[in-house]
């Protein structure tokens, strides 16, 4: 008898599978361009809001009031930016969550071990950190949750001004820990956040809820019909107390993200290549737009970091956020069999640990949520989330580009397509037919090489042969 194979170690932030590599790169292409949009908006509304002549403009249309008011949706621009327009990006991420548990890179629990509890290690360190923080300062410690979230839209857009060429495993483990920790936001949100419930309401969203699954387990397709129901779930939702993005977070659950034989894309794989522009071109830069607009000066700055609650804020980004996905992965390879990648180091882990400390469509949210009825506090953490998000994006800069050569070496390894079949050659390894693709590519080169090294040696012998010396250098005529 053979003794049994030992199975060989897995790689952790070890090169992705093609179909997922080309997955991340097309949703991580749409969230850089969203996270520019976001970029610019975050500014905008800081010069809008810090300009005294724009000042009072801003003001008032963040709240000019619109909507039904017999339906109880008689909002402000801002909230409808937070409740509403956040409830689409919401969705995208319950639809994501929904691809990777079931198609994705999260449907082996070995693999899904990894970002799984480095995104939980990089909420519980934060929350700890704005505790002790704000609990030995003598502040409130109601904004525990606010440096607990990472927005992907905003690292990739840092990622993207810096020019870093960094790895498809690096990025995809930014994205999953991302997906994961909307994931845990979501949650933290309805079961701390939620006010006092209307059962009515909050029945009626979870029968339209179920409306939504039937029709899509049954196949029946069309905007007119699911749009329509996604606003009345929406409202109900809503009005029942419960944060109304949840709505987005559990239909994009509901969708169908595995492929039927014969299907290019997943019914969710499609949607959510639709509604991904929405929500990173629109939803979120108009959520940044009228949640940004915080007023900034020396002396605001200053009490960023002499606010107990702000304090706490700034170092769950900067510190707790490191500490915690950093130690969440060396602990997940420590007590596992999986080792890190070979192409990659620890330091690798560091730099992307340190960019998931910017937090701030999402910590924004739960900002103002934490501290609802307090203006001048929710400002504060506004300011605080800007401030440890542009320290976190400072640091993790450097690191970046510390290792930016050797980020764009693995890069163009990745990218490189010799045999020109399209896919990189990396993924070909293991296929006769590339192999014989190169082979037939070299053999040409070999031929052409051939042909030349006989010219060459005819030219010379033809020299040679010149007489009185033809071709030396002399004054005499040949």
């Amino acid at each position: 008898m053979t003794a049994p194979r030992t199975p060989s170690p897995r790689k952790a932030l070890g090169r992705l599978s093609l179909p997922e590599r080309n997955f991340v790169a097309d949703a991580l292409r749409t969230e850089t361009v969203g996270g520019m949009l976001l970029l610019v908006a975050a500014v905008t509304a800081l010069i809008w809001a810090n300009v005294p002549a724009l000042h009072d403009s801003y003001e008032s249309v963040s709240h000019f009031r619109f909507g039904p008011e017999a339906l109880g949706l008689n909002l402000s621009v801002a909230h409808w930016a937070a409740d509403g327009l956040l409830a689409v990006f919401f969705f995208v991420a319950g639809t994501e969550l929904k691809r990777e548990l079931v198609a994705g890179d999260l449907r082996d629990p070995r693999a899904a071990a990894l970002p799984v509890v480095a995104a939980l290690c990089g909420m519980a360190v934060p929350a700890l950190v704005y505790t002790l923080t704000s609990g030995i300062g003598g502040g409130s410690l109601a904004g525990w949750a606010v440096p607990t979230a990472t927005d992907i839209a905003f690292a990739l857009a840092v990622l993207a001004v810096i020019g870093t060429s960094l790895p498809s495993a690096l990025r995809a483990f930014l994205l999953t820990l991302a997906v994961v920790d909307d994931l845990f936001a979501i949650l933290i949100i309805a079961v701390f956040f939620t006010a006092d419930l209307d059962f009515v309401a909050l029945g009626g969203a979870v029968v339209g809820l179920a409306v939504f699954w039937l029709l899509l387990h049954k196949g029946v397709r069309g905007w007119y019909v699911y749009v329509p129901l996604a606003l009345v779930v929406w409202g109900l939702m809503y009005n029942s107390g419960i944060h109304a993005t949840i709505a987005g977070v559990a239909m994009g659950l509901m969708m169908r993200c595995h492929r039927h034989e014969g299907e290019e894309q997943s019914p969710g794989e499609r949607i959510e290549h639709l509604v991904r522009p929405l929500s990173s071109g629109l939803a979120v830069p108009l959520f940044a737009l009228f949640s940004a607009g915080v007023a900034v000066s020396g002396g605001a700055l200053a009490d960023v970091f002499t606010t107990p609650e702000t304090l706490g804020v700034v170092l769950g980004l900067v510190v707790g956020k490191t500490v915690g996905i950093f130690g969440g992965t060396w602990l997940t390879t420590r007590f596992t069999r999986a080792s890190l990648s070979e192409e990659l180091a620890w330091a690798d882990v560091l730099a992307v640990s340190t960019l998931a400390g910017i937090g701030f469509t999402v910590s924004l949210l739960i900002g103002e949520l934490a501290f609802e009825g307090d203006a001048a506090m929710t400002d504060s953490v506004k300011a605080a989330v800007l401030t440890g998000s542009l320290i976190a994006t400072a640091v993790a800069t450097v690191l970046l580009k510390i290792r930016n050569a050797k980020y764009r070496r693995l890069s163009q390894e990745e990218e490189r397509d010799d045999d020109l079949s399209g896919i990189p050659d990396v993924y070909e390894e293991d296929d006769p037919a590339h192999h014989l693709r190169m082979a037939e590519i070299h053999d040409r080169k070999a031929a052409e090489h051939r042909r030349l090294a006989r010219e060459k040696a005819e030219q010379r012998r033809g020299l040679a042969e010149v007489p009185n010396g033809a071709g030396e250098d002399h004054d005499g005529p040949a």
